[in-house]
């Protein structure tokens, strides 16, 4: 293959963010397996993982797209794609990414009517509500944003039993509550990056005392609501050990950067966030195997 032909490729999968759209298809798929308790519909699961890796990953396209002005003025940020011109003009992005969303609704469809509304309210909320109304204007941006995450989550349960019921918007609901704990923490991290592009996330617009007393807050949250599907008896004494675990040593990150605040100390929360969310999925589908 042609270098021209393989680096095109590249940046194409890159424009999508492949570490976001893998961990919500891990979640998706996690929930699937819940649902599915042990005995799996493979031509289900396969359709699934088509679904959301196309939606996630045509959402993340659009949002790259609608971002790329900030994105050429935060360090973080400027040798994406589209800053860096590796896709231009950047209208390719545009197409691509309506492309992979077109794609994913008739995906969605094949599998239910009610996968194919959920995947649209994720894409509108992420691309329109989060990206291209909130984003710029209020630090509530990742709070509204945030429901988008949990959508991968009830679409991978309603495939199997195709209805949301109480155990699917627990399990969404952890992940929307991991999303401030993982975003907030970036943020004072690259606290100046999103300040030079205007962009009010929490810890630009409050002091950082009151930032990362809103981290720890909805750290807190988190790890309370991770032991709610033990309370419930969704899950047995092995998620409940991940989850204390697990919630534990996000309270110490959490309570070190409150003691000492450092971007270093923040940068470690964030980068400890991806794998507790992993974790406590790889452990919900443990218990389901083992005991369902």
């Amino acid at each position: 293959m042609p270098p021209t032909i393989l680096n095109s490729i590249i940046n194409y999968i890159e424009v999508t963010k492949p570490k976001v759209w893998f961990l919500l298809l891990f979640t998706a798929f996690g929930a699937f397996i819940v649902a599915s308790e042990g005995f799996i519909p493979y031509d289900r699961l396969l359709l699934m993982i088509i679904a959301v890796t196309l939606g996630s990953a045509g959402a993340n396209t659009l949002t790259n797209y609608i971002d790329r002005d900030i994105d050429s003025v935060m360090n973080r940020t400027r040798l994406r794609p589209l800053p860096s011109k590796r896709i231009y003009p950047a209208i390719k992005a545009l197409y691509f990414g309506i492309t992979l969303v077109i794609l994913s609704f008739i995906t969605s469809y094949i599998l239910s009517p009610l996968i194919l509304i959920l995947m649209i309210l994720g894409i509108f909320d992420n691309v329109i509500i989060y990206s291209k109304i909130f984003k710029r204007r209020n630090p509530i941006n990742i709070i509204v944003g945030g429901f988008s995450g949990g959508i991968p989550t009830l679409i991978g349960y309603s495939a199997v039993k195709g209805v949301i019921d109480i155990i699917s918007l627990i399990m969404a609901a952890l992940v929307v509550l991991w999303i401030p704990t993982h975003i907030w923490s970036l943020a004072i991290r690259y606290k100046d990056d999103y300040k030079i592009a205007k962009v009010p996330m929490l810890p630009v617009v409050v002091s950082e005392k009151v930032a990362i007393r809103c981290l720890g807050s909805t750290s807190l949250l988190m790890v309370i609501f991770s032991i709610l599907p033990y309370l419930l008896n969704i899950f047995s004494t092995i998620y409940l050990i991940m989850a204390l675990i697990l919630g534990g040593l996000t309270l110490l990150l959490s309570l070190q950067l409150f003691i000492k605040p450092t971007k270093e100390r923040a940068w470690i929360l964030f980068k400890f966030s991806s794998p507790y969310l992993a974790l406590i999925f790889i452990a919900m589908m443990i218990d389901t195997l083992l005991f369902k």
